[in-house]
This record gives structure tokens, sequence and C-alpha cells, in this order.
């Protein structure tokens, strides 16, 4: 009985295994990037709205340093087709930007935020002035057989400072690397089953479009549950790689986080994804960064040499982990 129970798991998990080793082994083709610009229109996202600082917001940075990422992605890599969530100031909710990214088969997400943390609040006496209190004088006067309490308002003027508050800018700064919480795999899991064009990745000597043979749903949703895995392992590859690369710039490179929160496009598509928060538009100097020329053009270098490193990993991985090997001896 025990030996038939064995031989019936594995006639069923057969075809599952089979497809999984192949989904393992196969190089991947990066075809489609989407960058997204993150926020926009009515949505501004955080806003440098400190004493000293340049009124900017998030909605305009992550634009502008996005449309320079398309363009120097373009440049390094003009066999692969970039996509952009947005180009100009619209406003799109996050399931927009997902459709967009999983509509155009995107084989990885790049978003771009700039970060921010609660500024405090100052205050200073900025002057003085007269103003007119009133000191309260007691009686009790006779009234009838009762004596009742009379209080009399005496105005005199005193000198008072004119306090103006302001608001001061954080002290945090640098560039961070966000990737989908292990607590939000429910929301990747049901983007790729709720992607129709979902196929399970072949071997290098298959092709595209090779039928594999009828899976049932029990099998596709295992498959998918592996997918939702190695979405993970990769977009922690990706961002390690961005990670690396700002670091080379001399920025402070604050590592790969899961925020708890969850960070809803990075769930709902169906493909490695990762957000990139470049800087603190609330500190004094990372909004000047963010906001220059110079800054927009390193961000996007940056990102663009750490996605070029991902792309010849997947598609050569062979190739990587014999260079790998050899860095390893030397």
């Amino acid at each position: 009985m025990f030996k038939q129970k064995l031989i019936i798991l594995a006639f069923f998990l057969t075809p599952i295994l089979s497809l999984t080793t192949l989904a393992q082994n196969a190089p991947k083709k990066i075809k489609t990037i989407i960058v997204d610009a993150g926020h926009g229109g009515q949505d501004g996202g955080a806003h440098g709205g400190y004493e000293g600082g340049l009124n900017s917001y998030e909605k305009n940075v992550t634009l502008a340093i996005s449309n320079k990422l398309v363009a120097e992605l373009r440049k390094q890599l003009p066999d692969t087709k970039i996509v952009p969530t947005r180009t100009t100031d619209i406003y799109q909710n996050p399931r927009e930007k997902a459709d967009i990214a999983n509509e155009n088969k995107g084989d990885l997400f790049v978003c771009i935020h700039a970060d921010a943390a609660q500024l405090k609040t100052g205050s200073r006496i900025i002057g003085h002035k007269m103003v007119t209190v009133y000191d309260s004088k007691v009686e009790w006067v006779k009234k009838g057989k009762k004596k009742v309490k009379k209080v009399t308002k005496i105005p005199r003027q005193v000198e008072k400072p004119i306090i103006e508050y302001y608001k001061i800018p954080t002290q945090r700064s640098g560039t961070s690397v966000w990737i989908f919480g292990a607590h939000k795999t429910d929301s990747k899991f049901k983007a790729i089953m709720q992607n129709e064009d979902f196929n399970i990745e072949t071997s290098s000597d298959t092709t595209d479009n090779e039928d594999l043979g009828q899976t049932t749903d029990r099998e596709a949703k295992i498959l998918a549950d592996i997918y939702v895995k190695r979405y993970q392992e990769k977009s922690i590859r990706l961002a390690t790689f961005v990670n690396d690369e700002v670091e080379k710039t001399g920025r402070e490179a604050l590592g790969i986080n899961q925020r708890q929160v969850g960070i809803w496009v990075l769930q709902a598509t169906n493909m490695p994804a990762i957000l990139v928060e470049t800087g603190f538009i609330t500190n004094y100097d990372d909004e000047r960064y963010l906001n220059s020329e110079k800054g927009k053009q390193e961000m996007a270098e940056a990102i663009t040499n750490a996605v070029k490193r991902y792309k010849e990993q997947m598609e050569n991985p062979k190739a990587a982990t014999a260079n790998k090997d050899s860095l390893g001896t030397n």
C-alpha cells in the first residue's frame, strides 16, 4: 500500500518536477524592461518643503531621472525594448502602472522614487510687538442684602515676542533599493496566475512556443509559487547590483530593504521588480543632487550599469559563473 502511494505521488510530481527543472536551468532572455516614474499629476509625492529647500516635488524628480534612465537604457541596450509607464506629468494609479508592465510582457520592472523623512518643526524669535492684555480686578460689592462679585478688566501694554515656525531638513540621506516583501507573496502569486500569457520558461534547446504538455490547475499553482520565489531571488540580485553601482558613485548606499507595508506595484507585476529610492528630497544635499543634471544622469547611469550586469547574468549564466569562479581563484 505504501509503495502504491509512492508510485502515485511520483506519477503526479514527475511532470511538475520536469517543468521546474527546465525553468530553473533556462537562460532568461531580457527582452522588455519597464521603467516607472513614481507619482505624477495630482499625486505630487514627497515635498522638499523645509527652510532653505528647493520646494521640489517627488513626481518631478522621478520623471526627470526616469526619462534619463530610459534614454540611457535605449542607448546601451539597443536590442532591448524599454517601456516607460509615463513620460509626462500625468497621474496613474498603481493598478494602471502594473497593467502597463504586465500587458507589455515586461521581463523587469524598475520603479523610481525619492525618499522623505518626517520633518521636525523649529521656532525662533524674529522680533517683538506691543499687545494689550487685561488684568482682572475682583471686588465684592453690596447689592441689597447680598454681596456680589464684581470683576473689572484693567488693560495694560506688554511686549511679546514674534515667533516664526519653520521645517528643519532631515539629516537622513542616501539611496536605497526596495523589493516586494516576503509576506506579500500572495499578491505576486495572483499576478502570475491572472496573467493569460503565463508561460513556463524552457531550456535553451526548446523554442519559446513549444508545447510542454497540458498542466492541471494544481500544477500551474505549484509552478506559479516557484516563480514567486524565483522573482524574489532575481529582484534581490538586481537590487544588489543597483546598490553596488550606487556605491561606486560615492553616494551613501543604504542597502536592500523589504517594506513591511508593501509596495503594490512591485507585488502586482508579473516579473522581477525593484524600487529605487534615489535620495531624500527632504535632505538639503540630496534634494540638490536629485535636481542637478549631474545627479540625475549619474543615477540613471548607475541603474543602467546594474541592469546590464543583471541582463548578462540572466542570459549567460554559465559565463557569469565561470567569471565569478576565475575571480575567486585570483
